[in-house]
């Protein structure tokens, strides 16, 4: 729980169900202003977590430089095959990629 907690994720048990939420972040882009529920696991099922998100190096307006990370956050609830991430489809996709620059789609984003 504590790699999920580093990657700004909540997990909530709920029996054998496991529900991953994005917590607000540091992010410049996309703004999140409150949790975001990405999808509930039952046992033995993956999900795939996509997102992009624009960062300030320094709190400061004077430091305009940014820097950009692209996630895929694979989560699974319960051992799964070695190989389960790198091959196959999830369970559950949710994709937040986004253009960084805030326009209305991204090129490549279904």
């Amino acid at each position: 729980m504590s790699i999920a907690r580093s990657l700004g994720l909540w997990l909530t048990f709920d029996g054998s169900a496991v529900t991953v939420e994005r917590r607000p972040g540091r992010a410049a882009f996309p703004r999140a202003g409150a949790a975001t529920r990405l999808f509930t696991l039952s046992h033995g099922q993956v999900g795939r977590y996509r997102a992009n998100f624009r960062f300030r190096f320094t709190d400061c307006a004077c430091d305009p430089s940014w820097y950009y990370e692209d996630w895929a956050v694979y989560v699974s609830n319960g051992n799964v095959a070695q190989d389960r991430f790198l091959r196959g489809e999830p369970d559950r996709d949710v994709d937040k990629r986004v253009h960084l620059y805030g326009g209305s789609a991204r090129r490549g984003n279904r």
